[in-house]
Parts: C-alpha cells; structure tokens; sequence
C-alpha cells in the first residue's frame, strides 16, 4: 500500500513536467461536467440504460459511490445513437507489473462499431493503440493523458456514417482528452470487437469493453445531434 501510494504521489507530481515537455496544458474544466440541455445520463449512480453484450441481460459491473468498474464482461446501452455528443470519466488501475495491452486497458465503442482506446498511455510516444486512438486507425495527435489512478475526460462529438444510394461517407469524429483536442474531425472506420449485426450508417449502443483490467468509469453522459 505504501510503495503504490508513493508512486501515485510521484505520477501526480510528474504530470506538469510531462504536459510541458509535449508543450501540453491539460485541464480539467469538463470534470464533473452535468448533461447541457437535451443531453441524458448513460451512467450517473445506476445500470439501468445498460445491458450486456449482444442481449437483453441487464449488466452487472459493480457499482459502488457513482462509480462502475469494468467486470464480467462488455457492456452495451439499450438506446442506440446516430450523432452525438458524449462525455465520459474514466479512471486507469496501477499495473505496474504489467505493459502495453494488459496495462489498464477498455475502450469506449461509439456506435457499437468505433473503438475509443482506454489504456495506461502516460508518459509513452503514442501508437495507433494507445490511450485516445481509434483502435489500429488513429494516433492521438498529442499525448494528453494523465498517469493511473487519476480521473481523465473525453468529451467525444461523433458524425455518424451516412449510405446514400450505396455509397458511405465515412464518420467523422473529434475526441477532447483533459481539455486537449487530440482528433480533430478525423473520418473513421469501423474497429474489430464491437457490436454484432451494426453496419456503417445505423444507429448503434455505445459499449464499454471489458479487457480484464479494473477500469473505472463515472458521469456518463450523451446529447443526440441528429
């Protein structure tokens, strides 16, 4: 307990040092952030909008203080979304002992289909499957995470795809990580692992992936724009 207290002290002091070397100023001024006007609450306190993967089965994360930690497999909404704006808080484990991939690792699925990479991402020169990437597509285009153990922002705005006379116009998407635009209206595809039976172009559940790691999650909120 002490040796991981004293490393969660010395990543907080390590954080300032960190967002200057990448000439990063990361803020926390969506923290906490309420639903604006036509938005509703995915999670606040209760599962009740969620069920698990591919079922009618309500979800069972535990859910303790407003808080739901990743358990017992991927999770999706019962809602399904086109556009939208999203906000999500999450929280990354102290894995240590651990690296890449099996190091503090979720993602948030946008539609069903498009991966948000959660991951213990600090410090690191980014990759396509790191912490705010679209999963094997997209590279942050900063690193603007924050170490383990403390609480991070995504303020998500997402364009869905449209099929006009069969032809797709891809999605678009921009992702806002503690304060920093890390994609700017990027089109995207979408990603392995995410909900069966979602084309391009349908409204889609957002999921919450289960990777075996105790990744937290709190005031999750969603605005459609469509």
């Amino acid at each position: 307990m002490t040796r991981l207290c004293l490393s969660a002290l010395t990543f907080s002091f390590a954080i300032a040092s960190q967002s200057l070397a990448q000439g990063v100023a990361l803020n926390d001024d969506s923290m906490g952030a309420k639903p604006p006007e036509g938005a509703t609450y995915l999670f606040s306190d209760s599962l009740s909008n969620w069920v698990k993967k591919g079922s009618d089965t309500p979800a069972t994360w535990p859910v303790q203080d407003r808080i739901l930690t990743v358990k017992g497999g991927d999770i999706q909404t019962r809602p399904r979304y086109g556009d939208f704006q999203m906000h999500v808080e999450f929280n990354i484990p102290y894995m240590p002992d651990k690296t890449g991939q099996a190091r503090g690792n979720s993602g948030v699925y946008l539609g069903g289909i498009y991966e948000l990479q959660v991951l213990d991402s600090y410090g690191l020169k980014l990759q396509d499957n790191d912490c705010g990437a679209i999963y094997k597509q997209i590279i942050p285009s900063v690193n603007a995470c924050k170490p383990p153990l403390q609480w991070q922002t995504y303020d998500i705005t997402l364009h869905s795809a449209k099929v006009k006379e069969g032809k797709t116009q891809k999605a678009r998407l921009t992702v806002v990580q503690n304060g920093v635009k890390i994609i700017d209206d990027k089109e995207i595809s979408p990603t392995p692992g995410g909900v069966d039976g979602v084309k391009e172009g349908d409204k889609g559940p957002i999921l919450l992936q289960d990777h075996g790691n105790a990744v937290q999650y709190r005031n999750i909120w969603i605005k459609p724009l469509d």
